[in-house]
């Protein structure tokens, strides 16, 4: 069941995410609008008071719980930039807005951009992991949390993996082929 509604959030985050632009840009309802994707992040409150009702009902913690908590983390620290992408898409597409931002290319530019990414991924290890270890304390018992404890593993292996990008640009910095425009 929990699964589901993390499905369910996700295709919500999207629905109600293409709602408030559709009302900004082409309904021209700016209310409307900061009304709708304002709401956004309630998606989240969602998942998070759902998934705490059912750990504090005597559920042991299973899989979806950690994936729970790892789809919060993930949901608070990239949320803004996903609407912030999206946006920038919309408004060019349909409002004549500017071209939307590209991710540079090349160089130090670069480095800064994945040093950047790295730490929204670092935020939301922190926000999930800390989800999870308040969820272990609250439920206070090691035989109903072991899974919660092992998604703070894979969490923090998916971050160092995730290291792996900012840290290759910084020692190595991409640069544009011979022949090639740059746009560091």
């Amino acid at each position: 069941m929990l699964l589901a509604l993390i499905a369910a959030c996700e295709i919500a985050f999207w629905a109600i995410l293409g709602a408030g632009l559709i009302a900004r840009y082409l309904l021209r309802r700016r209310r409307l609008s900061t009304t709708l994707l304002v709401a956004v992040p309630l998606v989240d409150v969602v998942l998070l008071v759902a998934t705490t009702a059912d750990l504090a009902r005597g559920a042991t913690a299973g899989f979806a719980h950690g994936l729970a908590a790892a789809y919060l983390g993930v949901s608070v620290a990239f949320g803004p930039s996903l609407v912030r992408w999206a946006d920038e898409r919309v408004a060019h597409r349909f409002a004549g807005g500017p071209k939307p931002w590209r991710p540079p290319r090349y160089g130090r530019a670069r480095a800064r951009y994945e040093w950047r990414e790295f730490g929204k991924a670092a935020l939301a290890w922190a926000i999930a992991c800390g989800l999870l270890g308040l969820a272990i304390l609250l439920v206070g018992d090691a035989g109903r949390t072991e899974a919660l404890a092992a998604w703070i593993g894979r969490l923090t292996i998916a971050l160092a993996i995730w290291a792996v990008w900012p840290v290759s640009h910084t020692l190595w910095p991409s640069r544009p082929k011979a022949g090639a425009s740059s746009d560091a």
